[in-house]
């Protein structure tokens, strides 16, 4: 039987200048197969089940810590009788390209001979747990320098997996989580650019050039992994950008525009009503008429 997963496209304060999301969850009954354009980390409190990234299963108990890439198919199972609750926290890719960062947090996107997950105890498990129920309560809570600690607690945890993952990690035959390492790690390099330039001009042809690949296959390659065309793709990643400069600056519409990319601010306005449903103005309006609650969950 054929299938087509959930595509998520959207999480709270996702079209902010701080695109970060965490929760306490609770499943009784797993979560459906689905998959999504911003990164995700879960970490298991309470509870058994499993998790299958790309169609490879593993055991979810308590300490177990998932980082799932962008466009990974995931699926959540909670054992029968049992309750899976755990943190998630879906966060932006540009969190991880801040100019001036450490390379190696960028890094953790393109390790595909490494596990997407641990199993951790001890100390390390304590710690871990530390780290992210605190960054949990920063995030409700509206502390002054909320939005920097969130950050830095991110980087905390990112780079205490890493450190765990490599200290801990199987034998190479237990390690392949992709139908195809090789040609999934050629491909984040291209992400990655993408990410980098799109307030530029690019054009596919610029890509080939750079990335010595014909026109077509990096078309191709963009498409099986994003699941989206090139210009799709692109002018995902320009309006996200475009959404939080609406909500959280005063720049006039015509500046976003050229600031995210678009030469003409009459193509952004026609792209920002086909893909939002209103003008740039309007989405401006709506959003800062929201109520408070409604205004910090964005």
């Amino acid at each position: 039987m054929t299938y087509i997963p959930d595509y998520l496209k959207t999480y709270p304060n996702m079209n902010t200048s701080s695109p970060l999301h965490i929760s306490l969850n609770r499943l009784y009954h797993g979560f459906r197969p689905h998959r999504h354009d911003f990164l995700e980390f879960s970490f298991v409190v309470d509870g058994i089940g499993s998790e299958s990234i790309n169609n490879v299963n593993h055991p979810m108990v308590p300490g177990t810590f998932t980082f799932v890439l962008p466009y990974q198919v995931h699926e959540l199972f909670t054992e029968p009788g049992s309750t899976l609750v755990l943190y998630n926290c879906m966060f932006s890719m540009d969190l991880l390209m801040e100019s001036g960062q450490e390379e190696g947090l960028m890094d953790l996107i393109g390790q595909n001979a490494l596990p997407p997950f641990v199993h951790m105890s001890g100390a390390d498990k304590d710690r871990m747990n530390f780290l992210i129920k605190d960054m949990y309560h920063e995030y409700i809570g509206q502390e002054p320098w909320r939005r920097t600690m969130l950050k830095i607690r991110l980087k905390e945890i990112l780079a205490c997996f890493d450190r765990y993952r490599r200290k801990h990690a199987p034998a190479p035959e237990h390690t392949q989580h992709a139908a195809n390492p090789k040609a999934s790690a050629a491909v984040w390099p291209i992400i990655h650019y993408i990410h980098r330039n799109y307030q530029e001009e690019l054009a596919l042809s610029d890509l080939a050039s750079r990335f010595s690949l014909s026109v077509s296959r990096i078309s191709e390659v963009i498409k099986q992994t994003t699941g989206q065309t090139f210009v799709h793709f692109l002018n995902d990643l320009r309006l996200r950008h475009a959404c939080s400069l609406l909500v959280s600056t005063d720049m006039s519409v015509a500046d976003i525009a050229l600031e995210v990319g678009y030469g003409s601010y009459k193509t952004f306005s026609r792209i920002f009503r086909e893909t939002k449903g209103v003008v740039p103005k309007d989405y401006r309006k709506m959003k800062l008429q929201q109520s408070p609650e409604d205004a910090a969950a964005r």
